[in-house]
């Protein structure tokens, strides 16, 4: 069995997928509209994962989602430091932890939250060269 994609909640779906499609680049593979009104979009990494984002205009959109259950998405880069310092100073990310080296993941990582207040994990793309 295949893990096809996760589906997230959203906000502000303009500002998501500003995030996601121009901060960390992911590509979007497709957009419509469900039985249930809602907004879904589809992006994809370099590596084929598949994130969903989900948004109702008739949702109360006046609150941030609350994720509960999510801790973060992971994703590689190449420079974790200059990543967070990006994100951080030019797409107004909130700077959780790190940038640090993590003896458990063996790698350099760091955390920011996304404009949904998502956690996302910065993981050093060399931890998985072989």
């Amino acid at each position: 069995m295949d893990v096809l994609h996760s589906a997230l909640w959203v906000s502000d779906l303009e500002s998501t997928l500003e995030f996601y499609e121009t901060e960390i680049g992911l590509t979007k593979l497709n957009e419509f509209e469900g039985g249930d009104g809602a907004t879904n979009v589809y992006l994809e990494g370099d590596n084929g994962v598949v994130l969903q984002f989900k948004h109702h205009p008739d949702r109360d959109n006046d609150e941030p989602i609350e994720p509960t259950a999510l801790d973060h998405l992971a994703f590689g880069v190449d420079d974790v430091d200059a990543t967070v310092e990006h994100l951080v100073e030019e797409a107004d990310c909130t700077h959780v932890r790190g940038p640090l080296d993590s003896e458990g993941a063996s790698a350099r990582i760091a955390f920011i939250e996304d404009p949904n207040g998502y956690g996302i994990e910065l993981i050093d793309d060399d931890a998985f060269d072989d």
